[in-house]
């Protein structure tokens, strides 16, 4: 296993780059200096060598937590292949960094500098003054916009020792991009992987079949497959037969991002996230086109956004542009999030010591004086996550009170934003058979 620091003074990115590296959140991002105090440890996997990168807190940052965070520090560069030194050239070098820089120095590890929050071309005029530090050319790179990021993995690996064996393979997370004609699907798909690999044009109806384009990302692969614009009725052969793909898509994927326009949301937005989720695969609502919105109407889009898709309010919200890259990395990080809940396992004991706490909190349907019993529940699948709990009525069962069990499951059992889907079967005397067996998905 390699290993790789980052380190820097404060509030310059290094939370950020962590983050993006590896893919997911994992690390607390703010605009004030001193969040990050302890080093924080994440897995990647880069060409075949599996890295461990360890986010450092901010170094010579004149509070009382410096003298903890250095020796932290120097902890995590134990056995480090390779350090790299996060800048903001933006600001110009300060005290700070040069100690920081001499530190390295005494330290004896190779170095990497990473001049970070260079957005665009016309800032790297900003990185001359990087060249005095001493430690050879300094790569250009913006966390926050993926910017760059090829290039300072590239200088990683050239301190990195080959791996004499095989990293095992990591399936790949399939995800969908589904919606209605024209909201910028493809568009989003070429955000994301940075290429022209899905046309683009103002005509609906573009994309004519499913396109499946493999992605690394923080050592996860993906396949992304951007599908046709579903219509409620398609104008021709071509466009039903590209729905019929669209569907079979959905069928395959792990999860789902079911694109709107944010300018334009009609009914069929609905109609299509009852197809999304009556697949039982986590839905996330995508919502395209944000930058559109006037500042004065985001409050209330988002408000009728909700209103809209209120039975589907559980899904997770991405508001994204696919022009300027807005929500991109969002998109990634809440699918992988999700994936993982996806497949998730509740152990029997603890989902019954949940039942009975449900069932203090919100009292059971009763008909004609005669109560709904549970007597015990047990999770029996997983991809959706799916609950079988054995009853003395199934026909007792509300359609209020089985949400009201789902949102708690969502809620008390951390699969917030995942399907749940639950199985009713009798027990006792009222036992009807299969006529007694009710299966139901919110």
């Amino acid at each position: 296993m390699h290993k790789v620091a980052i380190v820097g003074r404060p509030n310059v990115g290094k939370s950020s780059l962590f983050n993006r590296l590896i893919g997911r959140r994992d690390a607390v991002v703010a605009d004030f200096p001193g969040v990050t105090r302890d080093a924080k440890e994440g897995l990647m996997l880069y060409h075949n060598h599996r890295i461990t990168l360890i986010d450092t807190g901010g170094l010579w940052s004149g509070d009382e937590w410096e003298e903890a965070i250095r020796e932290k520090a120097e902890w995590a560069m134990e056995g480090a292949n390779a350090v790299v030194f996060v800048l903001d050239p933006r600001e110009g070098l300060s005290a700070a960094d040069y100690e920081v820089a001499d530190w390295l120095r005494r330290l004896g590890k190779p170095v990497i500098v990473a001049a970070n929050k260079i957005d665009s071309q016309k800032h790297e005029v900003y990185m001359a003054e990087l060249w005095g530090l001493g430690f050879g050319d300094p790569v250009a790179i913006s966390a926050e916009h993926a910017r760059g990021l090829d290039d300072l993995m590239d200088r990683i690996m050239t301190h990195l020792p080959e791996d004499t064996e095989d990293v095992p393979d990591i399936a790949p997370i399939r995800i969908s991009l589904i919606g209605r004609p024209n909201v910028g699907k493809s568009s989003l798909l070429n955000a994301i992987t940075q290429s022209d690999r899905a046309i683009v044009a103002d005509v609906p109806g573009t994309t004519r079949d499913s396109l499946d384009v493999e992605w690394d990302y923080g050592g996860q692969r993906f396949v992304l497959v951007d599908t046709a614009g579903i219509r409620k009725k398609p104008d021709t052969a071509i466009e039903d037969f590209a729905i019929q793909r669209s569907q079979a898509a959905i069928e395959r994927s792990d999860i789902i991002w079911l694109v709107i326009n944010a300018t334009d949301l009609g009914d069929h937005e609905l109609k299509l996230a009852n197809l999304a989720y009556d697949s039982g695969k986590p839905v996330i609502v995508v919502v395209n086109k944000w930058d559109l919105v006037p500042d004065e109407d985001l409050k209330r889009t988002e408000k009728d956004i909700n209103q809209k898709l209120h039975h589907i309010s559980f899904a997770p919200r991405v508001y994204t542009s696919a022009i300027n890259d807005y929500g991109i990395h969002d998109m990634l990080a809440e699918a992988m999030k999700l994936h993982e809940k996806w497949q998730s396992r509740i152990g029997t004991s603890e989902l019954n010591r949940w039942l009975e706490v449900w069932q203090m909190k919100q009292r059971v349907p009763n008909f004609h004086g005669k109560p709904l019993k549970m007597y015990f529940m047990t999770q029996v699948e997983t991809a959706p996550p799916t609950f079988a709990i054995f009853c003395n009525r199934a026909d007792f069962v509300t359609r209020a009170y089985e949400g009201f069990l789902q949102n708690r499951i969502r809620e008390d059992l951390a699969l917030a934003g995942v399907p749940v889907r639950l199985k009713w079967k009798e027990k006792g005397p009222y036992k009807k058979g299969k006529k007694g067996e009710k299966d139901d998905e919110e």
